[in-house]
């Protein structure tokens, strides 16, 4: 079980933070309101987390004989999703301190632009303003980066993880009862 869950886990998250790697430059060029870099972004984490259910499948096939409960399928598949939020986390935490540090100032200040484009108030924009201020101020904390970032791919490996566990459980054949000896 140990292996499996390494291999399929290693290789969700090298997958979750190679297309991470790829696609967090290009984000803010996809379109102004960020909804095509949310998209991308969380479809690339379905890719990823698709090895959740390989994982599963293997276990299964390979090593259980076929057979699987529920919770050992989901015991496995939530093992890979932590081994692949953890590498998901790491990259993140690398490229925003390493090369992005005023990715939460950029972030903030186009939220606010368009918030006053739509017409909000001054006290609507100062408020926002506030907001996004304390949360760069948190972000800057590398504990508190990591806990936000993690929270970005685990509901989405969790659902996947339930999915998969439900689809995939198969229970031992039923035998069929012999006959019974009957007394004389």
């Amino acid at each position: 079980m140990k292996k499996t869950i390494l291999v399929f886990g290693l290789i969700s998250g090298v997958l979750s933070s190679l297309m991470m790697v790829c696609t967090v430059p290009f984000v803010h060029n996809l379109d102004n309101d960020g909804h095509a870099g949310y998209i991308v972004g969380y479809t690339t984490l379905v890719l990823s987390f698709l090895l959740v259910f390989f994982g599963i499948r293997s276990f299964r096939d390979n090593v259980a004989n076929g057979q699987i409960s529920f919770g050992r399928a989901f015991s496995i598949g939530i093992l890979i999703t932590l081994i692949s939020c953890a590498f998901y986390v790491v990259t993140w935490e690398i490229i925003y301190f390493g090369f992005m540090p005023n990715f939460m100032d950029n972030y903030g200040n186009h939220a606010i632009e368009q918030l006053k484009a739509s017409g909000a108030s001054a006290a609507a924009v100062q408020a926002k303003m506030q907001e996004f201020d304390n949360f760069r101020k948190m972000y800057k904390n590398p504990l508190i980066n990591a806990a936000f970032t993690f929270i970005e791919p685990f509901p989405v490996g969790l659902v996947i993880t339930l999915i998969s566990a439900a689809v995939l459980r198969k229970k031992a054949p039923v035998q069929a009862a012999s006959a019974l000896p009957t007394s004389a």
